[in-house]
């Protein structure tokens, strides 16, 4: 039969074309063929986001930091913390996309174009006759890999997305009542004594039976369960791991120096006053006539008496932000102003004054005030961040070739992972105490959900081969194989006895320490001159804790105080109790008039915030915002 094939393969062939193809026609092609359909980790008005949706996204915001911050530790950018923060942006994404869709809500093309002119960037492209240079600006938008049309409408987007929130944002206020109300209450501060009756000092009071032991064992069975977990080895490929086994030639380095010179040299840096007096362009003639007018004589007075610049910009400049400091804009270097201005500054020599300057703003009479020239340190003292650069950029070109070795090799030799790591070069760790969920503190592919999951599969369990080669991060992979699995049970008596004894001492002796400060909290309410054991007075407050529980602290700064001294009683759960006396209020600090703006200020950003947070969520119920993947786990060594 198969000979019969071979001779009449290319009669097969069309067979095969003529029925595969209609299916394609009729039906698509489905991304299934190729691949497995990505979960669904969220969901926003009945519409997924998948694990793909998520890992591009990650992706794309860790490319863009690494870019912005070539030496930030991967490890920092690929954390559970931070994936679930990249899940939750986008969620809030497709949140406020669906709201502005929802509500109609449109940009117009006034608007549009107003927006685009507040662009640095695109201000500068305007042409001495006020027109566009639609050239620069299609090569301005197309580096971004763009056309002006897509640009546009990704604008159009994102300002439609932002009248969402910003109705609520910009109608936020808070009045100065408000606000002093609000911060006294949040910087009150109060005189307590505390008296601790902690757990830990019980333990030798309290008496340990066999019975008791096995009450307690089978009272609380959730106590002694030992949960699932596996101890593993396993192997990471990442572009540091690529790194090592890359050099980077002398030629190279140096052709890499050339070619970047402008980038790592310093820019010219030029320091200018000015002075302003506005002039917009769609002021009417008469307006912008005066102001040339004033423009001109100002000039002739600065250029008569240099040395009265300053003084002169104090008292007639209308430039609110540099007026006060006698015109002084500080260094900046070129893009950084419009062009008019730009090149006029870079025409100057140190203590010229400029001719009167027209730009958007109005009419400026400049006085260039010092130059830092461009420095571009030489090819030795830049050596070692060449190297690093050059060494980043060429481990990511080799990741993908070195990735399809590292996936092929994996799962063509399943049984271990010494010819991968020995092929590539790459260290075979080990960890113990592996759980199909993240364990507190965990770290890399040992917090990872995907990484995990290809762990814990059924055919992994059963064989304890080797995973298949897993993406954990931005140029990362791994790939893991249980070498040992323990599956959760409940531990007999036997194997739980100790920790069932420190477990019911633990208990009791806190039942110990609550039972008898409760007793001293009902007395000294009583006669509260019999009461002994407080420690010396200290003044709290919710920004200086003095080193108490936060339970304690929130007791005291919620207790009623319209009668003091007031006596308190603070259930410290496995820590014991503690009874607090509340003395007196202590004023506040009185503060400076820069300060109390300060903190009138930082109110009404933090009440604008809470509504922005509030509004927020009522948008996340209306359109049915749902995360399905679990929050990763708090640090462990953050206490309550």
């Amino acid at each position: 039969m198969f000979e019969a094939i071979r001779k009449h393969s290319k009669i097969v062939m069309g067979v095969l074309f003529l029925l595969i193809i209609p299916s394609f026609v009729l039906f698509g092609i489905d991304g299934n063929y190729f691949s497995e359909k990505s979960p669904t980790v969220a969901s926003v008005d009945g519409k997924a986001i998948t694990q793909t949706d998520w890992d591009n996204a990650h992706r794309e915001q860790a490319d863009r930091l690494r870019a912005q911050q070539p030496g930030m530790d991967s490890r920092l950018l690929d954390s559970p913390q931070a994936r679930y923060a990249t899940l939750e942006r986008l969620v809030r994404d497709r949140v406020l996309a669906t709201a502005a869709q929802r509500l109609h809500l449109m940009v117009s093309d006034a608007q549009l174009a107003r927006e685009l002119q507040n662009i640095p960037a695109i201000a500068q492209l305007r042409k001495p006759d006020g027109s566009l240079d639609t050239q620069a600006y299609r090569a301005l938008v197309g580096a971004q890999g763009l056309t002006p049309e897509g640009f546009e409408a990704q604008m159009r987007n994102d300002l439609a997305v932002a009248q969402v929130m910003g109705g609520v944002v910009s109608t936020a206020f808070a009045t100065p009542a408000e606000s002093n109300l609000g911060m006294d209450a949040l910087l009150q501060r109060r005189e307590i004594q505390v008296a601790r009756f902690d757990a830990a000092s019980y333990a030798s009071k309290v008496t340990v039976n066999e019975a008791d032991l096995q009450a307690f064992y089978q009272a609380h069975p959730e106590l002694f369960r030992q949960t699932e977990e596996a101890s593993i080895e396993y192997v990471v490929l990442d572009i540091d791991a690529i790194k090592q086994g890359l050099t980077v030639s002398e030629d190279d380095l140096r052709t890499y120096y050339k070619e970047n010179q402008d980038r790592l040299g310093t820019k010219e840096e030029r320091r200018a006053s000015h002075i302003l007096i506005n002039a917009p362009k769609d002021a009417p003639a008469a307006e912008r006539e005066k102001a040339r007018k004033k423009a001109d004589e100002l000039l002739a007075q600065v250029r008569k008496d240099p040395a009265s610049f300053a003084e002169v910009a104090k008292k007639n400049s209308q430039d609110p932000g540099s007026a006060a400091q006698g015109g002084d804009l500080g260094f900046f270097t070129r893009d950084a102003m419009v062009k008019p201005f730009e090149e006029a500054v870079f025409s100057m020599k140190k203590g010229d004054i400029s001719d009167v300057v027209d730009t958007d703003f109005g009419y400026h009479i400049i006085m260039l005030t010092d130059i830092k020239p461009s420095k571009i340190p030489s090819f030795d003292e830049l050596r070692p961040k060449l190297e690093a650069e050059l060494r980043q950029q060429q481990a990511q070109r080799k990741f993908a070739e070195v990735a399809e070795t590292f996936s092929n090799i994996v799962y063509e030799q399943p049984d271990s992972l010494q010819p991968v790591a020995e092929k590539l070069k790459l260290k075979i760790q080990t960890a113990t105490g592996v759980a199909r969920t993240p364990n507190p503190g965990a770290e890399g592919v040992l917090a990872n959900p995907r990484f995990l999951d290809a762990l814990f599969s059924p055919e992994s369990l059963q064989t304890k081969r080797n995973t298949e080669a897993v993406e954990v991060g931005s140029n990362e992979m791994a790939a893991g194989r249980i070498t040992a699995y323990q599956p959760a049970e409940t531990l007999p008596f036997d194997k739980a006895k100790d920790r069932v004894r420190s477990a019911y001492v633990a208990q009791k002796s806190a039942e110990m320490a609550q039972a008898d400060g409760a007793a001293k909290l009902a007395a000294w309410q009583q006669a509260p001159a019999s009461a002994t054991g407080l420690a010396p007075a200290i003044t709290v407050s919710r920004d200086q804790a003095q080193q108490q529980p936060p339970r304690l602290l929130d007791a005291v700064l919620r207790a009623p105080a319209d009668k003091l001294p007031a006596w308190i009683g603070v259930d410290l759960g496995a820590q014991g109790y503690a009874v607090v006396k509340l003395e007196r209020i202590v004023p506040r600090e009185a503060e400076g008039e820069a300060q109390q703006k300060a903190l009138q200020q930082q109110y009404a950003q933090a009440w604008t915030q809470a509504e922005a947070l509030a509004y927020y969520d009522l948008l996340k119920q209306r359109y049915k915002a749902q995360i399905k993947v679990p929050r990763p786990s708090a640090d462990p060594t953050e206490q309550e």
